[in-house]
């Protein structure tokens, strides 16, 4: 048994959480079709009234959202209350069409915030500690969402954010920061800057590290908890939903506890959009019955994850989601092969190499070309042409083998490849220029 934020939810009977859902789930749903036009006509279109919804079963019944529907109704399209009562305004970055816009009420930003303060507990956070937060601030939701949670808990928040990483070095060891929130990479860099800085990371106070906002594998969690000397957390979150603080990590690390008070998860089957059974991989679906501003009915995240109900022994009895394998839509095809860039990732850290690498697709001669550039160690650097050589074929072999597709790799010479300090840009596809 751990400590829990809010134990009256966290470790809640099912039926009780259930009882939950779908009172919320009613009244969400009743704001939708009185409030946002587009979900009006949803509903209209396949002869749905809000009184047909009349349990959490019921979600069923209800059509599904798409990214697209949020840029298709810039920028406040979708929102349910009126602006006088928006308090915040997020975005997503726009890397691909227009940005997503988000906006939150007072209820909204303190139901974001506590799931935030859950994460931060579950990692083993107290109000005595001090809270390092390194994601972005501004209009990408890591900052705050961390931010905000550590303040609920009545932790101390350092707001660093991220850059000049010497400095947030200096300032972890002359602050005695107690907790690490971050994107894993960014995590990765850190390390290494303590390393170049000749800081033992044992000397520093930091204890663990909140990781999120990006795929990472298995391996990189323990190439993190080596180089900071951590235990290394995970937590998930989308822009669209609510930034970090949907699903975290308990010191069980079997999966991710949803804040299903807030956001009823679902897994379909991505080709004929049915529900799938506890641990049957499939794409996770959120509907936001704790928002008032931004009520998103079954929104396809686009990621590929399971769930199980079955209890945890940390106490908590929040559904688990499990750490996503990828997602449908960055899903790389190559010559008809799926790849999703974490199977690279987990291939590359399992034969002992450096974190730091880059998939570059090509087309040439109407043939798909995936080049994986990875960066050597200085002593692997300091090897002889033959032996760089042999490993690089040993890389293209485990390659081969775990993805059924061919792959050139190129060992390149240390600290070569663009360090990031938000999310990592692992994936240069020419195909699409």
């Amino acid at each position: 048994m751990g400590n829990y934020f809010n134990p009256d939810i966290e470790t809640a009977p099912r039926e009780y959480l259930r009882a939950i859902q779908s009172a919320r789930l009613i009244r969400m749903v009743r704001n939708c079709y009185d409030n946002v036009a587009f979900y009006k006509q949803k509903f209209d279109d396949i002869g749905l009234q809000p009184g047909d919804i009349k349990s959490i079963d019921d979600i069923v019944k209800l059509p599904f959202t798409m990214k697209q529907d949020l840029r298709d109704n810039y920028p406040f399209g979708l929102f349910a209350v009126p602006k006088e009562k928006l308090v915040r305004i997020h975005a997503s970055s726009g890397t691909t069409g227009k940005q997503t816009v988000v906006g939150y009420t007072q209820g909204d930003v303190e139901r974001w915030s506590e799931g935030s303060a859950r994460a931060i507990v579950a990692a083993g956070g107290t109000k005595s500690d001090f809270i390092h937060v390194s994601y972005g601030y501004g209009l990408f939701t890591g900052g705050l969402g961390l931010h905000y949670g550590a303040e609920m808990l009545g932790a101390t928040v350092i707001p660093v954010s991220s850059g000049n990483t010497a400095r947030q070095v200096q300032i972890l060891k002359d602050f005695g920061s107690n907790i690490l929130c971050c994107t894993p990479s960014y995590a990765m860099f850190i390390g290494e800057t303590l390393r170049e800085m000749g800081i033992d990371p044992n000397t520093l106070a930091l204890r663990a590290g909140i990781f999120g906002a990006e795929p990472w594998s298995e391996n990189m969690r323990r190439e993190i908890e080596k180089s900071l000397a951590i235990k290394a957390y995970d937590i998930y979150g989308l822009s669209e939903i609510a930034g970090p603080g949907v699903s975290y990590e308990c010191e069980e690390q079997t999966g991710l506890h949803v804040c299903e008070d807030f956001f009823y998860p679902e897994i379909i089957d991505p080709e004929t959009l049915e529900p799938v059974p506890d641990g049957v991989y499939g794409e996770l679906v959120f509907t936001c019955i704790g928002k008032e501003a931004l009520p998103l009915v079954r929104y396809r995240t686009r990621d590929i994850s399971a769930v199980t109900h079955e209890p945890c022994s940390c106490g908590r009895t929040l559904v688990k989601m499990m750490k996503p394998r990828g997602r449908t839509d960055d899903m790389l095809i190559i010559r008809g092969v799926n790849v999703f860039p974490s199977q690279v990732e987990h291939v590359i850290l399992s034969l002992g190499m450096e974190p730091n690498y880059q998939i570059v697709v090509e087309r040439v001669n109407n043939l798909d070309v995936m080049t994986v550039n990875i960066e050597m160690s200085d002593s692997m650097f300091s090897d002889s042409v033959r032996r760089i050589e042999e490993t690089e074929r040993k890389i293209c072999n485990a390659l081969q083998s775990t993805l059924g597709v061919s792959a050139s790799v190129h060992l390149s010479e240390p600290h070569s490849l663009p360090r990031s300090e938000g999310k990592a840009v692992r994936v240069i596809d020419k195909r699409k220029l």
